[in-house]
């Protein structure tokens, strides 16, 4: 069971959550696209986040919930022009903030939450790995209905190489 008052605190700083990421994304040479935005767009697009992972951390894995927000996360942001490898290294680093706030802000209170801390960053580390795994789902499906529909490429061409199981098809 994750302490309740961690899962308040995902919610409610949020977007300190989401100002770290951003100071994070500002150093990073990487990610390129993420840094041609402003300020406030990068803190708007990491808030949500949090939410999402404080209900994943109270309720359980819900691979619905997860999966919808991250394939769909990986579909906006192909349409926007990021590039994949940015897009996983971005959630990397909003990983890096709530592991960094679990170990040096919320467990060493006492040493029942330092124990329970281990659980959960294995947890929160689960929900980003699999957030990838959606993330990149999303995102080649965003890719093979462009090419299919925009870009005319045969139906036959994109399944020899798009070889994942996409949620729109019906095989």
């Amino acid at each position: 069971m994750v302490d309740h008052s961690l899962i308040d605190n995902l919610n409610l700083k949020a977007r300190d959550f989401a100002l770290k990421w951003k100071n994070m994304v500002r150093k990073a040479q990487q990610l390129k696209h993420y840094n041609t935005l402003d300020d406030e767009t990068l803190i708007e697009t990491n808030t949500a986040f949090y939410p999402v992972l404080s209900k994943t951390l109270d309720r359980g894995l819900d691979r619905s919930l997860m999966g919808g927000f991250f394939a769909n996360l990986g579909k906006a942001r192909m349409k926007d022009g990021y590039p994949i490898s940015e897009v996983i290294y971005a959630v990397d680093l909003c990983q890096k903030i709530v592991v960094d706030y679990i170990i040096t802000e919320f467990a060493p209170e006492n040493p029942v939450r330092m124990y329970h801390s281990m659980g959960v960053v294995s947890k929160v580390s689960e929900f980003f790995l699999l957030g990838c795994f959606y993330i990149t789902k999303g995102f080649l499906e965003a890719v093979y209905t462009q090419m299919n529909m925009n870009d005319s490429v045969s139906e036959e061409l994109l399944k020899k190489y798009f070889k994942d199981d996409f949620f729109f098809k019906k095989e």
